[in-house]
């Protein structure tokens, strides 16, 4: 017999398998909103509950941008032309999961993070999900 979560979860990877409709208008409408975003309740509730986030004060949610792609290095215009020159394509030596981490502990300072999850992506952007504690409010 499974679990609720469980059929939240199949859900969601249908969705990220199929792309529905409904998946695609989720993406078109963050697309329009800021970088990094307060939201009321986790948009993948299983995979926030195993992460430890529970419903009550002091627990916050984050929803992030990052863009996708690589680095790119400008060629050099002056001076002695390297065999290789590293001027195609970088690759950062962060991930994408380690950006967005970064970005929301800049704004949400006195939270602990407790975890973070891969909400979804286009041809630009990547989407996740943070879920903060506030250590003086939430205490078990």
């Amino acid at each position: 017999m499974k679990s609720a979560y469980q059929y939240i979860n199949e859900t969601w990877i249908k969705y990220y398998k199929e792309k529905p409709e409904e998946y695609k208008n989720y993406l078109i409408k963050w697309r329009s909103e800021p970088r990094i975003l307060r939201v009321e309740k986790p948009t993948r509730l299983d995979r926030a509950r195993s992460l430890g986030y529970k419903d009550k004060p002091g627990y916050v949610v984050v929803r992030v941008r990052v863009s996708k792609g690589g680095m790119k290095i400008q060629r050099p215009n002056s001076g002695r032309r390297q065999k290789h020159l590293g001027s195609k394509l970088i690759s950062g030596q962060k991930s994408k999961k380690e950006i967005a981490l970064e970005r929301a502990k800049k704004i949400y300072v006195n939270l602990k993070p407790l975890g973070l999850y891969y909400l979804g992506e286009d041809g630009k952007y990547v989407w996740y999900e943070i879920i903060f504690v506030d250590p003086n409010i939430a205490k078990n």
